[in-house]
């Protein structure tokens, strides 16, 4: 896969991931700093709320070795729709199983990163 900015990307779904399709545009790509930020611009939660959702990722390593994934969140709401806390976290957990999915099917076909 290519990633370019401003370049779409569609995820149809799959086992374990709670939309049945998303699409994204790549914001930015930071090979050097292993960022990546990117919005999603249709599909999954967006509609009557919201317009958007924009992510910034950083790779970053683990202390106990490994890496971690720091992830921030940027909603766009449609008018002055207002969402509560609950609907905050709901949309953050469903991004951490998309995560989880992701997670689990690199570690399970690990040679796809080569």
């Amino acid at each position: 896969m290519n990633l370019t900015r401003g370049g779409p990307m569609s995820i149809s779904r799959k086992a374990g991931l709670p939309y049945r399709y998303v699409k994204h545009q790549v914001d930015a790509v930071d090979k050097a700093n292993l960022s990546y930020s990117y919005s999603l611009i249709e599909g999954g939660p967006l509609g009557v709320k919201l317009e958007k959702i924009s992510y910034e990722n950083k790779l970053v390593a683990a202390a106990g070795g490994g890496t971690l994934c720091k992830s921030s969140m940027k909603f766009y709401t449609i008018g002055d729709c207002v969402y509560t806390e609950e609907e905050i976290k709901a949309l953050i957990q469903s991004t951490e199983t998309v995560y989880k999915g992701v997670e689990a099917y690199l570690l399970a076909n690990s040679d796809i990163c080569n």
